[in-house]
């Protein structure tokens, strides 16, 4: 399938693995590239500019596809090294870095006068419309049902994305609520060029996450995930456990009063601990409303293999005979 996703990145098929703490690891990144997708690192998951050169090593020794790394840019008191991060995303080759956060312009003169294309996630139709105007190559449309950060503005993507086909120009992948090749097909329907997937990423073979991640999961539906940190304007969907019902519990508690140290221990420093050992209830982790659609733990290959034959036998078949009958 060609869209101009594809063409711009360089990959066979309209699917993007977006970057997610202490998943985004070579091992995974380098599997959604083998199988024609366009894996990404998440690049503050590692502590130094050093350890992510290394990382960016490991993925090219492990593919020879199109890959890219997720920087986001935080605002934060001391904020972390990036022209080292960008310094090694150059040197390691990297084609696609796909930003998050605050506004990326910056650092996009460097990036891009060295080839490097760049996709940033937004939110909303006014900040897509700011990536574009500020030179950006793409943008990840994400919608309300998005897990991590949806933003304030609680708009699906029923009616999202067909806001950003109405405005921009540069091309766009849909993300939050995607899972399988009806997905795919009802993203191009409503104007996208591709899709964007971080939950239903976590639950396959090559995830590098404890299979306690995995299996939470898939036993979840669409009705178990909460949003976090609402007061604080710093709002996160995240997968119901004990630590996030107490978490909830201070925020109704304190209202207006609530700040970030008081919820520290439920947020802060929890995702080594949950990723890498599986202690499911030791704070709050993202995870998108999607789970509701997710069964199994199929290899990456396996999963958009599906994906795209979902996707061809929707478009040449089931709605083709709708055509066929109008």
């Amino acid at each position: 399938m060609k869209t101009r996703i594809t063409e711009l990145f360089g990959i066979e098929h309209p699917i993007i693995q977006g970057g997610m703490h202490y998943v985004g690891f070579a091992e995974l990144a380098a599997a959604v590239s083998n199988a024609g997708g366009l894996g990404i690192i998440t690049g503050l998951t590692q502590e130094t500019p050093t350890l992510l050169a290394a990382e960016i090593a490991k993925c090219r020794d492990l593919t020879d596809k199109p890959f890219g790394v997720n920087l986001t840019f935080l605002p934060t008191v001391t904020s972390p090294d990036y022209p080292g991060y960008i310094d090694a995303i150059l040197s390691g080759g990297v084609s696609v870095v796909e930003t998050a956060g605050n506004n990326p312009q910056q650092w996009l003169p460097v990036l891009q006068e060295a080839g490097v294309k760049v996709i940033h996630k937004c939110t909303s139709v006014r900040h897509s419309l700011k990536a574009q105007a500020i030179g950006c190559d793409a943008v990840s449309v994400d919608g309300f049902e998005c897990g991590g950060h949806p933003g304030e503005d609680d708009i699906p993507n029923f009616i999202l994305l067909p806001r950003a086909a109405d405005e921009l120009t540069i091309p766009f992948v849909a993300s939050g609520g995607m899972a399988d090749g009806r997905s795919l097909v009802a993203a191009l329907a409503l104007g996208a060029e591709g899709m964007n997937m971080g939950t239903r990423f976590i639950a396959t073979r090559e995830a590098p996450v404890h299979q306690n991640v995995k299996d939470a999961i898939v036993a979840a539906t669409e009705l178990d995930t909460r949003l976090v940190m609402r007061p604080l304007r710093n709002t996160e969907r995240v997968l119901r456990n004990a630590a996030v019902d107490r978490l909830l519990e201070k925020e109704k508690a304190l209202g207006d009063k609530l700040g970030f140290t008081d919820i520290i221990d439920e947020v802060a420093g929890v995702y080594p601990k949950i990723m890498m050992e599986g202690t499911m209830d030791a704070g709050a982790w993202s995870c998108g409303m999607v789970a509701g659609l997710i069964h199994d733990v199929p290899t990456v290959a396996e999963l958009i293999d599906r994906i795209m034959a979902e996707a061809d036998a929707l478009i040449t078949e089931r709605l083709a005979r709708f055509a066929a009958t109008a």
